[in-house]
């Protein structure tokens, strides 16, 4: 498989794959009053960033969905996360506006230890939330605060995977790494859980996890890349097993597009240099996630 080296290449990449298109399992859409607040913060390398890291796309709403569609991503999350109580049922408001209007984007929703939680969630799970965003590091909190068993629980009865960021990458706090999350899996065991950067830099326990929990999935996104942005290098040691989760649908294309330093081919072409095989990159690019979404 040829690396696609600039944008340009990315849909000729798909194409001899054969495939339809992309699925992109981790992209950010937000308010703009937030996004704008987002890009403040990576462009002062805030305390939970640890490093200089210039945003590539930042560009308008419009552009930035033209620019998806022309790579032939059909489908991408629009992941928006709370850092604080009361933030995140407005989230939920404006994801199920902005997948409303945007037929690519997977609804996507989030939540917050907080008194409601648990209402907000099932009110975002009948307004057709498909996935739920949680950012322990950003956010800060413990995932087995008692605010979020129910929510948890609701998750795992609906089958609607939680995309967690929960390794210590780029910068830890006290409730990121496998430990914390781990709590939450062996209490809701059947609980559908994606875990954002395929657990940097906690790899192999995430991984662990993952041996031990069939709705445990992971994305790739920024690993493999020439910018590790305090994400750690992926353990050689790791490369078969990775290979056998991903064919087995368990790994998902992710890139945190905008977000990135460099341009979004160069995901691609990072995850065709480590020479997996067509049936591996077949998997990660559409078929994980077209299973898990249903699409």
């Amino acid at each position: 498989m040829t690396e696609p080296r600039s944008d340009s290449a990315v849909p000729a990449f798909w194409q001899a794959l054969g495939l339809p298109g992309l699925v992109d399992a981790h992209v950010h859409f937000m308010p703009p009053r937030l996004m704008s607040a987002v890009w403040a913060y990576f462009d002062d390398a805030g305390p939970l960033i640890g490093t200089e890291w210039p945003i590539r796309y930042r560009d308008s709403e419009e552009e930035r969905l033209a620019f998806l569609r022309g790579l032939g991503v059909r489908a991408f999350t629009a992941l928006a996360y709370p850092h604080r109580p009361g933030m995140a049922e407005p989230l939920n408001d404006w994801g199920a506006e902005f997948a409303a209007r945007v037929p690519e984007c997977l609804q996507t929703a989030t939540f917050y230890p907080e008194p409601g939680a648990a209402g907000y969630v099932r009110r975002a799970l009948e307004s057709g939330a498909r996935v739920f965003k949680v950012h322990l590091q950003v956010g800060g909190f413990d995932p087995r605060a008692k605010e979020l068993d129910e929510v948890w629980g609701v998750l795992a009865e609906a089958g609607v995977p939680a995309l967690v960021h929960a390794g210590s990458g780029p910068v830890a706090n006290g409730f990121t790494g496998p430990g914390p999350f781990a709590g939450v899996l062996a209490r809701h065991p059947r609980l559908n859980a994606i875990i954002a950067h395929l657990g940097a830099p906690e790899f192999d326990g995430f991984f662990a996890l993952a041996d031990r929990y069939a709705g445990v999935r992971l994305d790739t996104t920024m690993t493999f890349t020439r910018f590790a942005g305090g994400l750690g290098a992926f353990p050689e040691a790791l490369l078969p097993r990775l290979r056998d989760l991903g064919l087995e649908g368990r790994i998902l294309l992710g890139t945190d597009f905008p977000n990135i330093p460099y341009e979004y081919a160069h995901q691609l072409e990072a995850l065709a240099a480590l020479g997996l095989g067509d049936d591996w990159l077949r998997a990660v690019c559409w078929d994980a996630a077209a299973g898990l979404f249903g699409l």
